[in-house]
């Protein structure tokens, strides 16, 4: 339950935006499209941005949740990259199969596995699941996409 001075001094929020940037190289010509109309400072974001992505390899696509309040001001949250996009890289392959189940894209150990749900788990939204339930989650993920787990790789 909110107290009545967090009430009193909550921002009204004009939008909430999900948006994709590469970690350390935002720039604001790709990100004007969605983020324009909106009057915000992308030149001030993708600053912000760098600044807090710059512990990360250069390149890497970053989930960003991006809330913008009226009076044009900003804040956002940085997760870490998708789950499939740690899949493809740790196998070396570029997408998944065209018929999951049937035809196997490539194959995972679940030491690589492991080190991807603890990654995974300093998410935000993922830091009070258990390493279980998102190791569980991988591997749906991984199933979907061709990729076979296995208990070491030969």
């Amino acid at each position: 339950m909110s107290t009545l001075k967090e009430i009193l001094t909550r921002r009204p929020v004009l939008t909430t935006i999900r948006v994709t940037a590469p970690a350390g190289a935002a720039t604001p010509q790709p990100l004007s499209k969605g983020l324009g109309q909106y009057r915000m400072n992308m030149m001030a974001f993708c600053k912000d941005f760098n600044a807090q992505t710059q512990k990360f390899k250069p390149g890497i696509p970053m989930a960003v949740t991006l809330t913008v309040f009226k009076d044009n001001t900003y804040e956002f949250t940085v997760k870490s990259p998708s789950v499939s996009w740690y899949l493809k890289n740790a196998t070396g392959v570029d997408s998944g199969s065209s018929r999951p189940k049937h035809v196997v894209a490539s194959e995972l150990s679940v030491r690589h596995l492991y080190e991807i749900a603890e990654v995974k788990q300093s998410d935000p939204y993922c830091q009070y699941m258990p390493l279980e339930s998102i190791c569980k989650s991988i591997i749906g993920t991984a199933n979907s996409m061709g990729i076979k787990i296995v208990k070491d790789l030969d």
